[in-house]
């Protein structure tokens, strides 16, 4: 007997909190608003030197906040700059010795074209071509043959530029920007601390447009679809402030609700979360509690 109490208690409940239609006077249905939250991490190690962020700053995208200390990074460019001289130093005279092959290919090739043009007006020789190409076949034959002997110190020096460009991104990634537009809700690092690759700095959202998420029963789902114009009522005052919201998603799959009952018997109400838009005028804030009113024609 206390069990069929219970279970018809629980049906109650559930018919008052989803009814359908507002000719009760009972919403369409209940929940709190949300937002994106973004969490913005390190992307680098090392000492916050500057990181101008306070919680509740409106920050826009793109914005520069501060920076981690790029002074050993600096350091390591320079001395990859010093010894990317030294190889270039040992290597001139092979350096030299490609550009002057790449010359004479260069001239080589223009005289073969010379040729052709030559042989097509019946003023030139076949032999006079195939000699341009062989002298050409020679040239080619000798830069691949600098190339190899000093193949070490070619790849050392490209080895250095990879290096060089690492530390470019490295140095790029120590500046702080703000991804997108949003309010800072929590601070998480202070200049001068020590911080690594991935440590949270500061989290953020666009707290322009919050989304209320409700949940609606079974039989309200055919009374709404994604794009419908839907009333949005908070607590304000003794009375209640109106909003108007759009519905921007609705879940395909159905939950049992209220969630802490397990037992078949006891699974009694199928629920749908959906989410509505609403522009906020600074009185929305996360977590706060509203109600949708589904608008009637």
């Amino acid at each position: 007997m206390k069990k069929h109490n219970y279970i018809l208690g629980l049906s109650i409940i559930a018919s008052s909190l989803f009814s359908c239609g507002n000719d009760n006077g009972k919403a369409d249905g209940y929940g709190n608003f949300e937002a994106t939250e973004i969490t913005i991490s390190s992307e680098n190690n090392g000492k916050l030197m500057q990181f101008d962020v306070s919680e509740g700053d409106v920050l826009q995208k793109e914005q520069f906040i501060g920076y981690i200390d790029t002074i050993p990074l600096a350091l390591k460019r320079e001395q990859l700059e010093v010894s990317k001289a030294v190889i270039s130093s040992k290597s001139k005279g092979v350096l030299s010795q490609i550009n002057v092959l790449n010359a004479k290919l260069k001239t080589a090739n223009t005289n073969k074209m010379r040729a052709e043009n030559l042989i097509k007006d019946n003023a030139g020789t076949q032999k006079q071509l195939d000699d341009i190409t062989g002298e050409i076949d020679v040239i080619q034959s000798q830069i691949r043959s600098v190339e190899i002997q000093n193949a070490p110190v070619v790849n050392e020096l490209k080895s250095i530029d990879v290096q060089l460009k690492q530390i470019d991104d490295q140095i790029l990634k120590s500046k702080i920007i703000n991804p997108s537009n949003g309010t800072v809700l929590t601070k998480y690092a202070e200049p001068n601390e020590i911080t690594a690759f991935g440590k949270p700095l500061y989290k953020i959202a666009n707290l322009n447009t919050m989304q209320l998420r409700v949940y609606i029963s079974e039989t309200q789902l055919a009374n709404i679809k994604i794009g419908q114009e839907v009333t949005v009522k908070i607590d304000d005052a003794e009375t209640m402030k109106s909003y108007k919201g759009i519905i921007s998603w609705i879940a395909s799959e159905a939950e049992f609700t209220p969630k802490i009952i397990q037992t078949k018997e006891e699974r009694v109400a199928l629920v749908y979360a959906a989410k509505i838009d609403v522009v906020n005028d600074g009185s929305l804030k996360i977590g706060m509690p509203a109600e949708l009113w589904i608008n009637k024609n």
